[in-house]
């Protein structure tokens, strides 16, 4: 932007004060957004003309001193439906789909005056770590575009750690939020199961799924979470519990605040230099007040693999209703129903998205369900009491988010294991529930590094407050990418 504002407070205040209007600033997102496409490929759709519509209004209606989303352009995932709006997920599948209503997140930030800037790039349905899987090119992450965003909420990553928009959501089902915010430097939240409607968001893995925030910074993700989290009727998951004031609740303050740190957040599979930065970053939370002891969740080390069956096996059944006759990509070469049924799936579903499908179903099949799904949920159920017991004597468990900083692109690709792999200390928060949070923890060899914070169910307050206090008291959040090797200086 000409005028650069790091937070929404800043930004918010310019424009009540009338500094610029939020026609200017939608233009100069649109303009830095359009300028960085070449060499991030964030976004699936940019909405040009309508966000500038949406601005005008703001102006017009004049901007609402008490929200702070008020005129301020918002990114949303491409997995969340947005009304006349292209909304693809990423799959040739759905290439064309234009939805009739609006995701209930998106519903909640237009009507405190969010404007629509675009849709982010993903992995396929949200089937990926690195934002690779796309049908629409793979996301460069804008500190080194040689190297992956992470994902699957690559796109959504991207655009706030270049500065485009200051606020994005995106969805996590394994690490979708958490890994992307780690690998480009940025602040992502996944809330509690449950705290924030699904209604809208194209399901991958309807038990695992939750939309959040992403941001530049831990108090507009709260603000992010004032406007998102609530009961909505029509997804009967969605919580009843009163949501709090987030933002009113990062005091900062985490004298007494006891950590667990589990030893398998630690141990094989991390990088040197990951481990060195989170074990600096934890020194920094003990000399800020807080009690920390090593605990240990012996089950977790399982995740991945109850993970990788769970998952696609609810994959496989949510992703039945693309069969080519209501709406998104028809074959034009099927002779009768059963081929418009199979040559639709085939051309129109990318090679991750075919093999999770082809996992849950076999996962699902009579004479693998006891073997397989049975199990894998039986290993969740361990999970969720590993975690239990170590809540009844901590307030919070910290590590890192991701065992690596990002990788190459086209790195990993090739070995799917290799890349399930980067999931396997954000997956166990998921299959439990929990709300948990990446905060920059610094850099290794010049990229990112995330320190995961995650909490008791509904307890996103203490979870936002114990990153808030790192990031007061570090500056890692301040730096900032330059979109080195093949962007822009």
């Amino acid at each position: 932007m000409t005028q650069q504002f790091d937070n929404l407070t800043e930004l918010h205040q310019a424009l009540v004060n009338k500094d610029l209007s939020a026609t200017e600033l939608t233009q100069q997102t649109l303009t830095n957004i359009h300028d960085h496409e070449d060499a991030l490929n964030a976004y699936v759709t940019v909405n040009d003309d309508e966000a500038l519509a949406q601005a005008k209004q703001a102006d017009e209606s004049g901007i609402d001193a008490d929200n702070v989303f008020s005129g301020v352009p918002v990114a949303y995932k491409d997995n969340l439906t947005t009304k006349g709006l292209l909304t693809t997920a990423a799959s040739k599948i759905l290439y064309n789909f234009k939805p009739v209503y609006d995701a209930d997140v998106v519903t909640r930030l237009r009507a405190v005056g969010a404007v629509t800037i675009g849709k982010t790039n993903l992995d396929e349905f949200a089937m990926g770590g690195s934002t690779e899987t796309s049908y629409f090119g793979t996301v460069h992450n804008p500190w080194d575009t040689t190297k992956v965003p992470g994902g699957s909420s690559g796109g959504s990553a991207a655009t706030v750690a270049a500065g485009d928009v200051l606020a994005a959501l995106g969805s996590d089902t394994g690490g979708s939020i958490r890994q992307p915010a780690a690998f480009n430097g940025i602040v992502g939240l996944k809330p509690t199961y449950g705290r924030v409607s699904r209604w809208g968001l194209i399901a991958f893995a309807s038990s695992l799924d939750q939309i959040g925030p992403m941001t530049q910074n831990v108090t507009d993700a709260a603000a992010m979470m004032n406007v998102i989290a609530g009961r909505d009727e029509r997804d009967a998951t969605s919580s009843s519990k009163e949501v709090p004031d987030y933002v009113a609740g990062l005091s900062g303050d985490i004298k007494g605040l006891k950590i667990g740190v589990p030893k398998e957040f630690l141990g094989e599979g991390i990088d040197e230099g990951v481990r060195d930065q989170i074990k600096t970053a934890i020194k920094k939370l003990e000399a800020l007040g807080a009690t920390v002891d090593e605990v240990s969740l012996p089950h977790s080390t399982h995740g991945i693999q109850a993970y990788y069956i769970l998952g696609p096996s609810e994959a496989s059944s949510n992703l039945q209703r693309f069969d080519g006759i209501r709406y998104g990509y028809r074959t034009p070469n099927a002779k009768n129903l059963e081929e418009l049924y199979v040559k639709t799936r085939s051309e129109g579903f990318g090679d991750e998205v075919k093999r999770r499908i082809m996992l849950g179903t076999f996962a699902l099949s009579a004479g693998s369900f006891d073997a397989f799904f049975m199990k894998a949920a039986k290993i969740r159920t361990l999970i969720i009491e590993d975690f239990k017991k170590v809540f009844a004597d901590y307030d919070v468990i910290v590590g890192p988010t991701a065992p690596t900083p990002a990788f190459g692109i086209g790195a990993e690709t090739k070995d799917p294991m290799t890349m399930y792999m980067n999931d396997m200390l954000t997956v166990p928060a998921n299959l439990a529930g929990l709300p948990a949070v990446s905060v920059p923890a610094g850099l290794v060899d010049g990229l990112p590094v995330g320190l995961q914070v995650i909490g008791r169910p509904f307890d996103e307050s203490r979870v936002l407050n114990t990153a808030f206090a790192f990031e007061q008291n570090t500056t890692f959040h301040e730096l900032k990418p330059s979109m080195s090797k093949g962007g822009r200086a």
